[in-house]
């Protein structure tokens, strides 16, 4: 049996790249793990979203941002408070 499907054999890499998509879909997955992340931290700590913003010194909606999977405009200014509103540090790296 013959195919004609140029994505047989393909990963799923190959295939989101050729479509154009994987910059968007990496983009999308990075700032889910670091909403996770902050999240989980805030947990540990017992921290509102309320207490959070405080914390960083901006407002509640700017933390609801931070969660929110289709707002990709959180900045790195955003997400370093944000690390250091938890005791923690953003590390940014290119791999």
């Amino acid at each position: 049996m013959t195919t004609n499907n140029k994505h047989l054999g393909s990963n799923f890499d190959d295939f989101l790249s050729e479509e154009k998509l994987l910059g968007d879909i990496e983009t999308i997955a990075i700032k889910r793990v670091i909403a996770f992340q902050i999240q989980k931290e805030m947990t540990k700590k017992h921290l509102t979203k309320t207490e959070m913003a405080q914390r960083m010194k901006t407002s509640r909606a700017a933390v609801e941002r931070l969660f929110d999977p289709e707002n990709d405009s959180v900045t790195l200014v955003t997400l370093n408070k944000a690390a250091n509103a938890l005791g923690k540090k953003l590390r940014v790296e290119l791999v």
